[in-house]
């Protein structure tokens, strides 16, 4: 994707949830530098200090950590039109905590602190969009928070396709597994149990 309609999914995605200026989109552009990362590619390894916000205008990318038995540990996935960060890291310099890379070929827009923080100030539609998403990502988080402490595997299946609808099919079966907290296999089996409750009774 070339640069210019990356940042269109970006000016699409704010004219949708406030009104800008041409100025005001053209003061925004200069502010983000484009990143195209192969799948597999990292964005942030933990351990450095995180540099950037993250727009993702195509693909998906993944948060997670490694525990000290090197499992992996999914915590959220940011497809087309998520930011995707780690504010702790970024807010203070102390080292990130999360491994973000893509599990697609993804298109990203990236902003360092500084220049978000002038957008906010200077912008009022940009913040109020990017308060809305923070609140977004918030709410996601909380939820799945909410859902691991006592709800049931389904239950915790069905909560991630209405978080993520657009990548339920996209998102590979182990890394289902890892954000779910489930055996790959218990994924298999509630895909096609909740696969064949949707499509209804068979009409053979």
């Amino acid at each position: 994707m070339a640069e210019k309609s990356t940042f269109d999914v970006l000016k699409n995605y704010l004219e949708g949830r406030a009104s800008f200026t041409g100025e005001e989109f053209a003061f925004i552009q200069k502010k983000f530098i484009p990143l195209i990362l192969r799948r597999g590619e990292f964005l942030q390894r933990a351990g450095e200090p995180a540099k950037c916000t993250g727009f993702v205008a195509a693909g998906c990318m993944r948060k997670y950590v490694i525990d000290a038995t090197g499992k992996e540990h999914i915590v959220s996935f940011a497809p087309e039109t998520w930011w995707v960060a780690e504010g702790v890291s970024l807010a203070s310099p102390t080292p990130a905590q999360f491994y973000i890379d893509a599990i697609e070929d993804s298109n990203l827009l990236l902003i360092d602190p500084a220049s978000h923080e002038e957008l906010v100030e200077k912008v009022p539609g940009y913040a109020a969009t990017y308060r809305r998403a923070l609140e977004r990502a918030t709410a996601a988080r909380d939820r799945r928070v909410a859902r691991a402490l006592s709800a049931s595997a389904r239950e915790r299946y069905l909560e991630f396709l209405e978080t993520y609808p657009s990548i339920a099919a996209r998102v590979p079966q182990r890394m289902l597994a890892s954000y779910l907290g489930v055996s790959p296999e218990t994924v298999s089996r509630i895909r096609k149990t909740v696969w064949q409750e949707r499509r209804g009774p068979s009409t053979l």
